[in-house]
């Protein structure tokens, strides 16, 4: 007696799923405002701020955010953090755009960079408590400045600390859904070009003790390669058939 076992629904799928479409298009205006707002925004404003960077010594960053209280908030706080909620929109219709390509690495690369962008909102209270020892520096003894100050620079030294470990990470996962994507949905271009940015972090994280917030640079790559999936995605969204591949290994 011959039995027919029945494959499941999205590994016998020769493309991503249609009834998705809503979050495609989602996920691709997503990317470009992520790009605008976290990356594109801030680093033309850090231009003309670029003190900033330099600063290690509590005092200072205290008696700038005193007096940038505008440009702190809406580099730090309005764009750079809030903007991650889009990013993992964008990941989520990436996933389940990949999956039928490659289900289990696609899957371990998008809760990877889900997590980062989670973990990266977390970090929120970091830089929001230089903001309350700033906002107290100004009307505070000589004796408690020279607390508050010491204070900072420990939210400092997190601070610089956390780039080169979680930027090192979401590297894994933009190479892990890189390489998927290889197999087909983007052109393979955007894949390589994923493996390249993957490539380029690793290598900027490791002269950040010497070059500094110089090492930022690998995130202009990332841009062209973020901006790509937001194209691709986008279409997705307002196609009106859905888009075919040759079906391949799904483990």
């Amino acid at each position: 007696m011959t039995s027919i076992v029945q494959q499941p629904e999205e590994e016998l799928s020769a493309g991503p799923d249609p009834s998705w479409k809503g979050l495609y298009k989602a996920g691709g205006i997503s990317a470009f405002l992520y790009v605008l707002l976290a990356l594109v925004v801030p680093f033309f404003m850090f231009i003309k701020h670029t003190e900033l960077s330099s600063m290690v010594i509590g005092s200072d960053v205290l008696e700038y955010i005193s007096t940038n209280s505008v440009v702190w908030w809406v580099i730090l706080q309005s764009l750079v953090l809030c903007a991650s909620f889009f990013a993992i929109v964008t990941f989520a219709a990436l996933y389940l755009v990949l999956k039928h390509l490659g289900k289990s690495m696609a899957l371990v690369g998008t809760i990877i960079a889900v997590v980062i962008h989670i973990l990266f909102i977390a970090y929120y209270p970091v830089t929001l408590g230089l903001s309350f020892l700033a906002e107290h520096y100004q009307t505070v003894s000589e004796a408690q400045q020279a607390s508050l100050a010491t204070a900072a620079e420990a939210l400092l030294a997190m601070n610089n600390a956390f780039n080169p470990v979680y930027e090192s990470v979401f590297a894994v996962s933009i190479a892990l859904l890189s390489v998927v994507m290889l197999r087909g949905v983007f052109n393979k271009k955007v894949g390589y070009l994923g493996i390249i940015t993957a490539i380029c972090a690793i290598v900027a994280l490791s002269l950040f003790s010497i070059i500094g917030i110089g090492y930022f640079w690998w995130w202009l790559v990332f841009n062209i390669w973020f901006v790509a999936i937001g194209v691709k995605l986008y279409r997705l969204g307002l196609s009106n058939l859905p888009v075919t591949n040759t079906p391949m290994e799904t483990r």
